[in-house]
């Protein structure tokens, strides 16, 4: 079962996003814990990790804006 990257909230009144940059191409294996994107929002840019093992599947392109809670990607 393929497991959702989605937006994640990180500041208080964060309710959108830009992904500045993919970390790891489509397809490519990756660990739980592995940072996976470059998040920017609120003038501030953080990396979100991966929340599983497995094979990554990019939804998301790089330099759109998503709200909280967009799939962004699968891990299967």
């Amino acid at each position: 079962m393929a497991t959702e990257i989605l937006l994640p909230k990180i500041g208080f009144s964060m309710t959108e996003a830009q992904i500045a940059e993919w970390l790891v191409e489509d397809g490519a294996q990756v660990a739980e814990g592995q940072p996976l994107f470059l998040l920017e929002a609120d003038k501030s840019a953080n990396e979100v990790e991966a929340p599983a093992s497995g094979t990554l599947r990019i939804i998301a392109a790089p330099g759109e804006t998503y709200e909280v809670g967009t799939v962004l990607g699968t891990i299967e």
